[in-house]
Order: C-alpha cells, then sequence, then structure tokens
C-alpha cells in the first residue's frame, strides 16, 4: 500500500491592510475638492450677464446669497434680515479693502436688492452683483 500524504490546500486571502489608508487618502481628497469646486452652495437664480472680468478671489471676498424666499445667508451660514449689517460689519473688520459678493435670485424686487446695498454702503464695503454667464451661441 502505498503512502499517500493529505495535501494541505490554502485558501486564498485579499490583503487588505492598506485599504485604510487609501480610503482616508481619497475621503481627504474629495473633502478638499468639494470646498474648493463650490465655495458658495447656497442655490440661487442668478442673473444673466455677459462675461467680464472675473473676481480676484485671493482678497477672501464675503458671500452674501439671497434667496427667492428672501432668505439670507453669509459664506452659507444663514443670517436674519435685522443682523446682518453687525454680521457684514464683524466679518470686514480689518480688511484693507472689503469686498462683498452679493448672489441674490433675478425674480425677487429691485427694493430688496436696494436694501442689501444699502447695508453694504453703510458697512463701507464694495459691493460685487454675481451673474450666471449668458449662453452664448
Amino acid at each position: 500500500m502505498s503512502r499517500l500524504r493529505k495535501k494541505s490546500h490554502r485558501e486564498a486571502e485579499v490583503s487588505t491592510d492598506s485599504l485604510n489608508d487609501i480610503m482616508f487618502f481619497l475621503l481627504l481628497f474629495f473633502l478638499i475638492l468639494s470646498t474648493m469646486v463650490s465655495p458658495n452652495a447656497i442655490k440661487v437664480n442668478l442673473p444673466n450677464s455677459k462675461a467680464n472680468r472675473p473676481i480676484d478671489n485671493s482678497k477672501k471676498p464675503i458671500h452674501l446669497s439671497v434667496t427667492k424666499d428672501r432668505r439670507y445667508f453669509i459664506n452659507t451660514k444663514e443670517v436674519n434680515f435685522s443682523d446682518l449689517e453687525n454680521v457684514i460689519i464683524e466679518k470686514t473688520q480689518g480688511m484693507a479693502e472689503p469686498t462683498v459678493i452679493l448672489h441674490i435670485d433675478k425674480d425677487l424686487l429691485y427694493q430688496d436688492f436696494i436694501d442689501v446695498m444699502q447695508i453694504g454702503d453703510r458697512a463701507k464695503c464694495k459691493m460685487i452683483i454675481a451673474t450666471a454667464p449668458a449662453n452664448t451661441k
């Protein structure tokens, strides 16, 4: 009788030791990318205009958004209209050339626009109106 050896079978394994590192770097990459792509995530229906010169974001302007239902956001943080002037003054304190980029819904009344512009004037801020690029053919 011949002796037969029993072959030991090894089961296949997938090494997941570095999976945590890879997932961490992917998460970090997408977090950084998402903040760079959309500095202002409030959805506002902007009026159209022809392309002018781009805004210099190196001066760290403040983004003020006014939605169709008259909700006010400063850099994605909601603010009451009564507190808007104080918050703008606080945010622009110490800036050499305070700049506020105004994202105002095109369906709002002119008076809403004028009210916000007067607040910017009292706060001695340079107000820039954000527009959506016009569809050119």
